[in-house]
C-alpha cells in the first residue's frame, strides 16, 4: 500500500510516478523494511519515524499510535509542519460528534429529566447498581469511569482535578436517561446471550442502522493486540470466543460482548456485538444502537479524561 507509516500518501506523489522515490509502506509492511535497509545503505541512517513504527508494530502513526504527534514528528524537519501537529493535538482532545442512527446530531428530550425527577432514587440505585449522590443525583460507572448524574441541574458531570464539572456528552446522556427511566427490574446475566438478529426489533439493525463497528475494523482489523489493549483499558474481561473477545459493562447490569476475528489474505476482519437478552427490558432498538455507538467510540478514543469537557 503506497501510504507511508507517517501518513504521507505516496499514491498522489509525482516522485513515485517518476520512480525517483518508492513508498515507505506501513510499519508492518515488507516495503518498510526494504526502505530502512536502503536508507542505511545510502544515507548511513534511517527515518526515525519509520523505524519507530516498525519497532512498535504499528501500521500508521496518525491512526494507530496513542502518542501521536510525538517528538519524532515535532523535532524532525518533516513530514508535517508544526501548525499541522498543533492542530492534531488540539482536535484529538475534542469529543467525537454525537450522531443518532439517522446521522443527525443527538438531542436529549427534557422529558427524560422530568421523569427522572419523579423516581425513587434509592430504589433506582438498587436496580442499576448506582450510588445516591445527595442532594439530588446519583453516581454510576460507565465502563471504567465514574459519572455523576445531577438530576437537579439536568446534566452529566465528570471529575476533573477533584471537582465535578458539567460534561457535554449527549449520546452518553441520552442512553443513560433511557436506561434509568425504563429499568424496572434486574435479571440474572449470562444465561441468554443474543445477537441483533435475535432481538425483538431485529429488523431495525439493517442497512444504515447496522451497529457501528466499521471504524473499529478499520483501526484494529490487523491489530489484534491493539484491540485487546483498548478493551482492557475500559475494564473489559477477556472471554474465550472468536480470535479475541471481551465482555464490557457500559452500565453495571448491562453487558456487551465484543467479538473480533482478525483478517488475513483470504478473509476480511469481522466484528460482532452480542447482548444479554435482558437489554430489551430497558432499551429499544435505537437506544441499543446508541449504546453500542458510544462504547465503540470509547474503544477508539481511549480514556475520556483525554477529551475536552465543556462547562
Amino acid at each position: 500500500m503506497p501510504t507511508g507509516a507517517c501518513g504521507i500518501n505516496c499514491d498522489v506523489c509525482k516522485l513515485r510516478l517518476l520512480e525517483i522515490c518508492s513508498t515507505c509502506g506501513s510499519g508492518k509492511s515488507p516495503d518498510a523494511h526494504k526502505k530502512l535497509d536502503a536508507q542505511k545503505r545510502i544515507f548511513g541512517g534511517t527515518c526515525i519515524i519509520l523505524e519507530c513504527a516498525c519497532m512498535n508494530h504499528l501500521e500508521y502513526c496518525m491512526r494507530d499510535c496513542d502518542a501521536f504527534p510525538c517528538d519524532n514528528f515535532s523535532l524532525g524537519p518533516y513530514p508535517f509542519s508544526q501548525g499541522f501537529l498543533d492542530m492534531q493535538k488540539r482536535r484529538r482532545k475534542q469529543r467525537p460528534p454525537a450522531l443518532s442512527h439517522n446521522t443527525t446530531p443527538v438531542s436529549v428530550p427534557p422529558e427524560y429529566w422530568e421523569i427522572l425527577q419523579e423516581k425513587d432514587i434509592p430504589a433506582l440505585c438498587n436496580l442499576a447498581l448506582a450510588e445516591p449522590h445527595p442532594p439530588g443525583g446519583l453516581r454510576f460507572r460507565f465502563l471504567q469511569e465514574d459519572i455523576l448524574l445531577d438530576i437537579g441541574a439536568s446534566c452529566l458531570k465528570r471529575l476533573k482535578k477533584g471537582k465535578w464539572e458539567k460534561s457535554d456528552d449527549p449520546l452518553l446522556e441520552l442512553v443513560t436517561l433511557v436506561y434509568l427511566t425504563h429499568v424496572k427490574s434486574f435479571h440474572p446475566l449470562g444465561r441468554d446471550i443474543v445477537g441483533t438478529r435475535d432481538l425483538r426489533e431485529a429488523h431495525f439493525f439493517q442497512g444504515p442502522h447496522e451497529l457501528k463497528t466499521r471504524p473499529l475494523l478499520e483501526r484494529y482489523g490487523n491489530d489484534l493486540d491493539g484491540f485487546r489493549k483498548a478493551a482492557e483499558h475500559l475494564g473489559g474481561k477477556a472471554i474465550d470466543m472468536a480470535d479475541a473477545a471481551y465482555l464490557l459493562f457500559p452500565f453495571p447490569r448491562v453487558p456487551l460482548y465484543y467479538l473480533f476475528w482478525e483478517g488475513n489474505e483470504e478473509f476480511r476482519p469481522r466484528m460482532s456485538v452480542l447482548f444479554d437478552r435482558s437489554i430489551e427490558e430497558s432499551f429499544a432498538a435505537d437506544a441499543i444502537w446508541g449504546l453500542v455507538s458510544r462504547v465503540s467510540t470509547a474503544l477508539l478514543t481511549g480514556p475520556d479524561e483525554t477529551l475536552s469537557i465543556s462547562a
